[in-house]
């Protein structure tokens, strides 16, 4: 692998940490500029192209062993990117609002960044992204162009979830404002966080969101066209209090689903359900989505 000066320094003198340039590693075996079985360059190449000693190589390089993703740290010749686990031996699955933080931070470390997204409204995405846009504020990640593309259930369907526990009555009106209102303000957030980005960092930014013409009864998130994060929405019964009263719902506990991960790089199977499902979004949104306006 041919080494670059793409981070000799940042803001003038300051050296990077260990732990910067283990992220930065990390996301090139992430993104594939690394591959499995693949040696990284020599201790002192690294430490040329990054600009620091060659100690702050070694932690770094000890981070990303620790994480099991270099094998041979400790042997006189450079590490080689250690060959994905096995599904049964990866990490189990983790509720949406732990899992899904660190995945978009590295997707973030790509030039182009997509992120494709099926959900009953942004309420994870929000605070998910929160690490990466902060990376981006403090300059450790340089994205040059956002894609968001987000389909969300249209307004005039009659949703699946969350319906009132009395079918059929004056709450059910209720409830359904309640989520439109709840869909429209995260979107608008989301959609504002990252359009910033356009004035303060000069990154060119697309967000873009459809309607679907029903409730999805599972959420997924697609990463860079590398990782599909797929969860079930677990319904159920809740109280929710307002001014008039209580609201209750039959509603989704979305941060608490468990977040199965699937990425191109972990074999056969994970990159067959990663493609699969880059076709289903892709076809779900050119043909039965309409144009969406958050208001």
């Amino acid at each position: 692998m041919a080494v670059t000066q793409e981070h000799m320094a940042a803001n003038g003198s300051r050296r990077l940490t260990p732990q910067e340039i283990a992220d930065t590693l990390r996301a090139r075996i992430r993104t594939g500029v690394l591959r499995p079985g693949e040696r990284l360059p020599t201790q002192a190449e690294l430490a040329g192209e990054f600009g620091v000693e060659r100690g702050a190589v070694r932690q770094a390089l000890r981070v990303l062993q620790g994480d099991g993703l270099l094998a041979g740290v400790s042997k006189g010749s450079p590490p080689r990117v250690a060959e994905p686990q096995p599904a049964w031996q990866r990490e189990d699955p983790q509720p949406t609002m732990v899992a899904l933080a660190p995945r978009l931070t590295e997707a973030f470390s790509a030039p182009h960044v997509r992120i494709d997204a099926v959900c009953l409204t942004a309420q994870s995405l929000i605070p998910a992204l929160g690490e990466a846009l902060r990376l981006v504020h403090e300059g450790r990640l340089h994205p040059e162009r956002i894609d968001a593309r987000v389909l969300l259930p249209s307004r005039d369907i009659n949703l699946a979830f969350p319906v009132s526990v009395d079918a059929g009555s004056e709450e059910d009106e209720a409830v359904h404002q309640r989520w439109l209102a709840m869909r429209n303000a995260q979107g608008q957030v989301l959609q504002y966080n990252l359009q910033a980005l356009r004035g303060t960092h000069d990154i060119d930014v697309h967000v873009t969101f459809r309607a679907l013409p029903f409730t999805p009864p599972v959420k997924l998130y697609l990463l860079n066209g590398e990782e599909a994060l797929f969860a079930h929405y677990m319904i159920t019964r809740r109280e929710e209090p307002t001014d008039q009263g209580t609201l209750e719902m039959y509603d989704t506990l979305g941060s608490e689903s468990l977040l199965f991960s699937f990425e191109k790089r972990a074999g056969q199977r994970d990159a067959a359900f990663v493609e699969q499902s880059q076709k289903w979004f892709d076809a779900l949104w050119e043909t039965i989505s309409t144009d969406l306006t958050l208001s």
